[in-house]
C-alpha cells in the first residue's frame, strides 16, 4: 500500500495514475474534501495523516513548501512502520531538504527527495521530468516505482539537496522567461501591436534554439568574439525603454537588465559579447 499526501492538481493525478496501475492508495489532504473527492477513483481517504500512512511501504508528498512538509511529517510520524520510505515531490529549499534528509536519517527513516517538472496532465499520463538525489542504493531500489510515475527520471548524485537546487534553477528560468514575456507584451502595447500579433512572432522566431549556444558561450566565457556587442544590445534596450516611456507603459524586467548592462559598460566591456553580463555569476 502507498500513502499520498497533498491532493492538489498534481498530487490527485499522481494518485489516479497509481490506482490505475493497480496500487492500493491511502490519501490525506489538509482540506479533507479534496481527499474524499478521490474515493470514487478507488482510493481510501483519511482525516488523520498518521492513520493514512499506517502500513504503507511508501509515503509520497506533494505539498506547498518546507514548513508544510515538516509539519505534516511530524503529524504522520506516529503511523510510520518499519521500512517506510518518504518520497517528497514538493519544491522545497535546498537548505531545508538537506536538513530534512539528515533529520530523518537520524530517526532511521529513509527520505528521498524527487521534485518534478510536471503538470497535472503529466502526472496522470506518466510523462514529464522527475529529479532525484541522495543515497544511491535507496534511489536504485525506488527507481522502478519512480520511473513509472514520469517520462524521464534523472539521478543527480549523493547530495540529498542537489535535486532541490536544480529544481529551483529550472523554476528560476521559468520565472525569468515569463517575466520577459510580460515585458514583451507590454512593449507590444506601447508599439500598438495587438497581443496575438506580437505572440505570432514566436511562430517565426524560436529563441529556444539559441539557448544551448548562449549557455555554452557563457560557461566557456567566449565574450571576445561577439555575435551581439554589449554596446549595441544596450542601444536596442534604450530604444525599447524609450518607446515604452513615450506610451507610459511600465516594464518590469528590461530596466533592471539595462542597469546591469550599464554596469558592465562602465567597466569597458562595450565591444565584448553582451552575454558578458552573466560573467560575475561564474566566479
Amino acid at each position: 500500500m502507498i500513502a499520498f499526501f497533498g491532493m492538489g492538481l498534481l498530487g490527485s493525478n499522481f494518485v489516479r495514475a497509481l490506482q490505475k496501475r493497480g496500487d492500493a492508495v491511502h490519501v490525506w489532504n489538509r482540506t479533507g474534501d479534496k481527499a474524499r473527492a478521490l474515493e470514487g477513483a478507488g482510493v481510501t481517504a483519511f482525516a488523520d495523516p498518521a492513520e493514512a500512512v499506517r502500513g504503507a511501504a511508501r509515503l509520497h508528498l506533494t505539498l506547498s513548501d518546507d514548513a508544510a512538509v515538516d509539519d505534516v511529517l511530524e503529524r504522520a510520524r506516529p503511523g510510520f512502520g518499519p521500512g517506510l520510505v518518504i518520497v517528497d515531490h514538493t519544491t522545497t529549499s535546498a537548505t531545508g531538504t538537506a536538513a530534512r534528509a539528515a533529520r530523518w536519517a537520524e530517526r532511521g527513516v529513509a527520505f528521498q527527495h524527487a521534485p518534478v517538472f510536471m503538470g497535472p496532465v503529466n502526472a496522470l499520463e506518466g510523462t514529464g521530468l522527475m529529479l532525484a538525489s541522495g543515497e544511491r542504493a535507496r534511489f536504485d531500489a525506488l527507481e522502478p516505482a519512480l520511473s513509472a510515475m514520469t517520462g524521464k527520471l534523472v539521478y543527480l548524485g549523493e547530495q540529498p539537496e542537489r535535486a532541490a537546487g536544480m529544481k529551483l534553477l529550472g523554476n528560476s528560468f521559468l520565472i525569468a522567461m515569463t517575466a520577459g514575456l510580460a515585458d514583451t507584451f507590454a512593449l507590444a502595447k506601447a508599439l500598438a501591436i495587438p497581443p496575438r500579433e506580437a505572440g505570432s512572432l514566436f511562430d517565426l522566431f524560436n529563441p529556444g534554439l539559441l539557448l544551448p549556444m548562449r549557455v555554452k558561450r557563457i560557461l566557456d566565457e567566449e565574450f571576445d568574439s561577439p555575435s551581439w556587442e554589449l554596446a549595441m544590445a544596450r542601444k536596442d534596450a534604450r530604444l525599447m525603454l524609450e518607446e515604452a516611456a513615450r506610451a507610459q507603459v511600465p516594464l518590469a524586467v528590461l530596466p533592471a537588465v539595462a542597469k546591469e548592462m550599464d554596469r558592465f559598460l562602465s567597466r569597458g566591456h562595450e565591444k565584448r559579447d553582451w552575454t558578458v553580463i552573466a560573467s560575475d555569476a561564474l566566479h
